[in-house]
């Protein structure tokens, strides 16, 4: 069934999960504002995006890490009259599989400011965007690994259980009609993220792609009932040996 087209907001938009949803959604009429860090993946991304569809769509170089830097983009997002009705905010890095005292501080460091600090620093600058506009629907992805607890990445557990807790007390911030905060488990994709957890075990796991198609169709049809919801795509898979 075809849908209102949507402006998205995608960050670490460059390549796994967020380049194939942005893809999709693309594919599906909807305009994609996308940020990341690696400008040559954004310039490959920009040229897919353009034999998808004639839709102008905008990607910037942005480190979510940077309140400052996501503030001057929220605030030329504004000046662009595009401020977007969907966010995913999907920018994440996990550390290298080590035990919590085998990791280095300045990584474990990197990924609770990108993961955990990053979608703080979204949803200061655009929420108040949603609100005087009384509508808008943000999904803070989180992970298998932010409900249960797996050894030698506890750095990005703990990210991810802070995105639940942080999806779960925003949602009760926001006005009660228009706004809805999500987390959002994608499930077990194929991606680098997961080659570094998983290793020779990794291909057997469904492609971003896939996954994509289910995860578009989710979150367009998300509404207020959901606001506070913890939620996780069709299908998301199991890890090996997992109990």
């Amino acid at each position: 069934m075809a849908t209102t087209p949507r402006k998205v907001l995608i960050t670490g938009v460059s390549k796994g999960l967020g380049r194939a949803l942005a893809l999709e959604l693309a594919n599906r009429g909807h305009t994609i504002i996308g940020c990341s860090r690696n400008q040559t993946q954004l310039d490959s991304l920009q040229l897919e995006l353009a034999k998808l569809s004639s839709t102008n769509h905008f990607l910037f170089n942005l480190d979510v890490r940077s309140n400052t830097k996501v503030e001057e983009f929220a605030r030329a997002i504004v000046e662009k009259e595009f401020v977007p009705n969907i966010i995913v905010n999907n920018a994440a890095l996990i550390n290298r599989n080590g035990k919590i005292w085998e990791v280095d501080a300045q990584e474990f460091d990197n990924v609770i400011d990108t993961n955990v600090k990053g979608i703080a620093n979204v949803m200061r600058h655009f929420i108040p965007l949603m609100i005087s506009k009384k509508q808008g629907v943000i999904i803070n992805m989180s992970s298998i690994s932010g409900r249960t607890a797996h050894a030698l990445y506890s750095p990005y557990c703990a990210s991810k259980w802070a995105v639940e807790g942080l999806s779960k007390a925003v949602a009760k911030e926001v006005p009660a009609e228009g706004v809805t905060i999500v987390s959002l488990d994608p499930g077990i994709i194929y991606t680098d993220m997961l080659v570094s957890c998983l290793g020779h075990f990794a291909p057997q796991y469904q492609s971003p792609q896939h996954w994509a198609s289910k995860a578009a169709t989710m979150i367009l049809n998300l509404t207020p009932l959901d606001n506070g919801a913890s939620l996780t795509v069709e299908d998301p898979g199991t890890f090996p040996n997992s109990e």
